[in-house]
């Protein structure tokens, strides 16, 4: 069955540093795990995954965090296979749209942008309207190779609405959407979802699977 989320409104998020950010979204925001091991037979590695998320006027904050025993961050242009990499994702479509977008980041902030149509077409964003996304991953910036151990990773993220097509006026805003952890291009490759997704194989294009995502 899909998930709910319901996303807490908090009015000076665009105006604090990135510290004070942290620290809202951890008393303030709300925390979800991405824990849905939808091929479980096929892919049965499961590294911890959670997302803090809240909203303000003008966009919507995650702040990812990953505990996983492979690290790889090959990808370091816009638009290139980050899902090979260590990486999350967040899709979200309005709620009374056909179309849905696409955001998919790795450990270094690597963004790879689409615009899902209705129609099955599709086009990925430009790189001005990626510029537009802030986001701060604890990695660094630099790509580097596959490495084994046990690491901790977060990466905070703030997407404009405007981006995605939405408008929040004060009242509660319906979204649908659904939050992603991948790498398929590594030792323990994996497929993780917030809400679950009903498909033979791993195929997270599936917006039938979205749960609600209110802004309140």
């Amino acid at each position: 069955m899909p998930q709910t989320l319901n996303v807490p409104f908090i009015a000076d998020l665009d105006f604090l540093n990135t510290d004070a950010i942290f620290n809202r979204l951890e008393s303030t925001g709300v925390r979800h795990s991405i824990g849905e091991l939808n091929w479980k037979e096929q892919y049965p590695y499961h590294p911890l995954t959670t997302f803090t998320i809240a909203h303000s006027a003008r966009y919507i904050y995650v702040n990812f965090f990953v505990r996983c025993n492979y690290l790889r961050a090959v990808n370091y242009e816009n638009n290139s296979p980050v899902y090979e990499d260590s990486c999350v994702m967040f899709y979200v479509q309005p709620f009374d749209s056909q179309d849905y977008s696409r955001f998919e980041f790795n450990c270094i902030g690597t963004v790879k942008a689409v615009r899902q149509f209705g129609s099955g077409d599709s086009e990925i964003f430009t790189d001005e309207e990626i510029a537009s996304i802030s986001l701060l991953p604890s990695c660094g910036r630099r790509p580097f190779r596959e490495i084994e151990g046990l690491f901790t990773w977060d990466i905070l993220v703030a997407v404009p609405l405007k981006l995605i097509g939405a408008e929040y006026n004060g009242c509660p805003l319906k979204l649908k959407g659904n939050f992603f952890k991948c790498a398929s291009g590594t030792s323990q490759p994996h497929f993780l979802s917030w809400s679950p997704v009903k498909s033979k194989k791993p195929d997270f294009l599936r917006p039938e699977s979205f749960g609600d995502i209110i802004l309140e």
